[in-house]
């Protein structure tokens, strides 16, 4: 049967360099195009051009694996992750790892992959650890999320400016780590929301008291809790208030100068022998610096909050701090130092 230049027949695989065989499903027999010109693929039959789909579908599958093995490989991946916040130095500390060998990756080839699966992988790791940092007595970061204080945005741009030591590989060569940091200073700048100073309540009778240069609140014993029966110790977290016993409010964030130079903390975390040194001021050198050579220390009564994050002060301690201009300015500047036990700041 003619068709053009084309013959159709029955026959044998191979019967020429221009010959192509196909075999047919409905009839059972194997049929050979006899023609030096290529056949259009429209006029193949069905189940090859099934066939040419699917070596099709098998080459893009393969080329995206090999393109993108993170991706497809990161959600096999069991990562151990810790982390753990260092409220004295005021920074956030993760730690990534993997197994190598469980992942299917092998050495010394594979340590590029390695070192990339844990690029792709940690922002998503260390959100968990940053939504959980305390915010204030009563919320985290992770309450300010969802009351839509905070996006999701915010949380990302956090972790990506995670400072990274490059990942290493374990002694026992078995594992690839990564270390994270992420400053607490960098949180902490996102709440400053007022673009005006609150100024603390002024007393009706100042009293007598000296030019300080810098405040530093004593809480590191378990105190009575404001408001409830029983004891706890102060804990740290971004937004702590200041309460006379009277239950004046005599400082939080909005009294900060929010266009302020320097750090964005509105306080300064510390153990009590960090501020009974030999020195001018009895601080260490960095706390010298933050708080001058003539801080006022100042022993806490009691702590207020659902965490107990807020210091009470005797109303006559708040007096030197409100009774002057310098005093209450040391307010605005954020010069204010918690001691803490070293428990609860690590």
């Amino acid at each position: 049967m003619g068709m053009g230049s084309r013959e159709w027949g029955v026959g044998n695989r191979g019967q020429g360099p221009g010959d192509r065989c196909l075999r047919s499903m409905r009839v059972g027999k194997q049929f050979c195009l006899q023609s030096s010109i290529p056949t259009p693929y429209s006029l193949l039959p069905i189940p090859y051009k099934l066939r040419a789909a699917f070596a099709l579908l098998l080459a893009v599958f393969a080329f995206l694996s090999a393109a993108m093995p993170v991706c497809a490989q990161e959600s096999q991946i069991n990562f151990d992750v810790s982390g753990s916040v260092d409220w004295t130095r005021a920074e956030l500390y993760t730690q990534v790892s993997f197994d190598l060998a469980r992942s299917g990756i092998k050495l010394p080839s594979g340590r590029y992959l390695a070192e990339e699966t844990l690029n792709e992988a940690y922002p998503g790791l260390l959100r968990p650890f940053i939504r959980s940092v305390q915010v204030d007595s009563a919320s985290t970061i992770k309450d300010l999320m969802d009351r839509g204080e905070l996006s999701l945005e915010y949380l990302d741009r956090f972790t990506g400016e995670a400072v990274k030591t490059p990942p290493s590989l374990s002694a026992d060569l078995t594992r690839m780590i990564g270390r994270y940091t992420v400053p607490l200073e960098r949180i902490s700048s996102i709440l400053n929301r007022h673009s005006s100073i609150a100024e603390p309540l002024q007393p009706l009778v100042p009293v007598q008291t000296a030019n300080y240069s810098g405040v530093i609140i004593i809480v590191d014993e378990e105190l009575p809790v404001y408001g409830r029966s029983g004891r706890a110790r102060a804990e740290p977290c971004l937004s702590p208030k200041i309460w006379d016993t009277n239950m004046n409010l005599v400082y939080n964030r909005d009294m900060t100068d929010p266009s302020r130079g320097g750090s964005a903390l509105i306080v300064r975390y510390a153990v009590r022998n960090s501020i009974f040194r030999p020195t001018p001021s009895g601080l260490e050198g960095d706390l010298a610096a933050f708080l001058g050579n003539n801080p006022l220390r100042i022993i806490a009564r009691s702590v207020f909050g659902v965490h107990p994050t807020d210091p009470v002060i005797d109303r006559n301690d708040a007096l030197k701090i409100l009774s002057t201009e310098n005093n209450r300015r040391l307010l605005r500047e954020g010069r204010v130092l918690l001691v803490l036990n070293e428990k609860m700041l690590k």
